[in-house]
């Protein structure tokens, strides 16, 4: 895929243009040159770079994370990438755990609100306290 425009590397890495461009303004990503008055064409190595972008945020990192492993990779820094990574997870971890509590509450409400007919719907008076 060299050689390809913005447009082409956009939809390779499944985001618009515009996120590039931010990707680029952030530092993420590089510009490469414009010759003459052509169109800038971007290289595999960009495209492999947008997807681990996109890839990165989907497993929760922050766009400051991912330059901080993008920088790290670049001295294979090993050592900080495990720790970015091991704080991911047990960021990860608390979330899971906040969403299992939240459901199991929710279940509890659902049961409640089917068990009678009296009175407002638990579920409802739930969530106006």
């Amino acid at each position: 895929m060299s050689g390809v425009t913005i447009a082409r590397l956009a939809d390779a890495g499944g985001v618009g243009v515009e996120t590039v461009r931010y990707y680029q303004r952030r530092g993420l990503l590089g510009e490469p040159e414009r010759p003459g008055r052509g169109v800038r064409r971007y290289d595999d190595e960009d495209v492999r770079r947008l997807r681990f972008i996109r890839s990165a945020q989907r497993a929760g990192f922050t766009l400051e994370e991912i330059g901080e492993l993008l920088a790290l990779h670049a001295i294979d820094d090993r050592n900080r990438a495990r720790e970015l990574a091991r704080s991911r997870i047990a960021t990860l971890d608390a979330k899971i755990e906040e969403m299992r509590a939240a459901r199991s509450a929710l279940a509890r409400l659902a049961d409640d609100c089917g068990s009678g007919s009296d009175g407002p719907c638990p579920i409802i008076t739930a969530f106006e306290s």
